[in-house]
């Protein structure tokens, strides 16, 4: 099952690799969206990217919106705009993209880890109390893989101790708790549009905010703090004076990519049912093989489906992690460590003296994680070479 709208490349690409890990699926629709962007002139951070602002909250249920630059970027200006700073202490997961600690030191804090739920692979509420000090000031808690994490238990220990949430759903654009959407049970979500993404729009990203004049301050941070962007300043008769209220950075989004990611969010629907469909054969075609499959979804939520992350166990599966990867790579699949954890990256490790042992649950899912390639353009064959390729390499 491939679409026949998928957008096609107008030259040569050699690749050595049959099915990669995660290609972006860019539809003739696409092409067009942002080429009409580009004949407008206007591709800096304009009309297109109000447009997407717009249509993302009303995909989030109305909730204030403010496009940056990438998820990195939202994360990173999140934090500015909650106030947190030097000193402070922010609590989050191990088992999750370097960008999630780096944007809690950008702004001076000290990042904290607590141990994730092994089932869920997400951070596990009740770790996060004991980490609880005087100089905690927020929670990120990162959607990991798709799957949203048990935001009334996070949410309960941030009331209780007047923290600041800030979701990370880069991997959780459309998951949802009891109908209500990931992004919006903290004070702020952060969302990723890179081009292995649900959904892309080449490099960007998206800040939800539960009050207004946060969404506003992402968005005048976003833009060197300027008061007005070229944008809001065209044919004003203030020859188009701006003021700049606070120091901020460049971190917009273009026109360009929010025509792409306008083009792309009609379809989010359509690649969810696409996911799950890969998703199931999977399962069901892996079922008798000697690895750890994901979970299914939990009751009441709606699992994003970025990932499906298999652990290889060298006891059981004959093979560890990395000759697993290799015999993949051998036969032409891509696949992903979805994570190393943070504790085992050199840098963090020789910061703060870290022992990635102290966080038992993530360790032994990142030292046996790999991701298996999981496009909603993947065709059935592409599907069937993945599975029979795991069988192979596992013998």
């Amino acid at each position: 099952m491939r679409n026949d709208r998928v957008a096609r490349s107008t030259g040569p690409v050699p690749r050595k690799m049959k099915v990669l890990l995660g290609e972006p699926v860019i539809e003739e629709e696409d092409v067009d969206a942002v080429s009409e962007a580009l004949r407008t002139r206007w591709i800096g951070t304009g009309p297109r990217v109000r447009e997407f602002e717009e249509q993302f909250s009303a995909l989030k249920g109305g909730v204030p919106t403010a496009a940056v630059s990438s998820g990195t970027a939202a994360l990173h200006l999140a934090l500015v705009a909650a106030g947190v700073g030097p000193g402070d202490e922010v609590i989050t997961t191990p088992l999750t993209f370097c960008a999630t600690v780096n944007a809690v030191l950008f702004v001076g804090a000290q990042p904290v880890l607590a141990d994730v739920e092994p089932r869920s692979m997400n951070i596990d509420p009740r770790r996060i109390g004991p980490l609880v000090t005087s100089s905690t000031r927020a929670i990120i808690a990162v959607h990991f893989a798709g799957r949203p994490c048990d935001m009334a238990a996070i949410m309960s220990v941030a009331d209780e101790h007047d923290l600041v949430v800030i979701e990370d759903c880069a991997h959780a654009i459309e998951a949802s708790i009891e109908g209500r959407p990931t992004g919006t049970f903290g004070h702020f979500g952060c969302f990723s549009f890179y081009p292995s993404k649900n959904m892309t729009t080449g490099e960007g990203g998206m800040v939800t905010a539960r009050n207004p004049g946060d969404a506003d301050a992402v968005r005048r941070l976003s833009n060197h703090g300027q008061s007005k962007g070229a944008w809001e300043r065209v044919g004003e008769s203030s020859f188009g004076q701006y003021e700049v209220t606070a120091l901020g950075f460049k971190y917009n989004l273009t026109d360009m990519g929010a025509s792409l990611g306008l083009s792309q969010m009609r379809r989010l629907e359509r690649w969810l049912d696409r996911r799950a469909e890969i998703w199931s054969r999977y399962s069901s075609a892996m079922g008798d093989l000697p690895l750890q499959l994901p979970a299914g979804p939990d009751p009441g939520t709606v699992h994003a489906r970025h990932l499906f992350t298999v652990l290889v166990d060298s006891a059981s599966a004959g093979i560890g992690r990395e000759e697993f990867v290799r015999r993949m790579t051998s036969q032409g699949v891509g696949t992903g460590i979805h994570y190393t954890t943070i504790p085992d990256h050199s840098y963090y490790r020789d910061r703060f003296g870290w022992d990635s042992r102290d966080w038992p649950s993530a360790k032994y899912i990142g030292d046996r994680t790999v991701s298996l390639p999981l496009s909603p353009g993947l065709g059935d064959d592409q599907v069937d070479f993945v599975i029979e390729s795991v069988r192979k390499a596992l013998g």
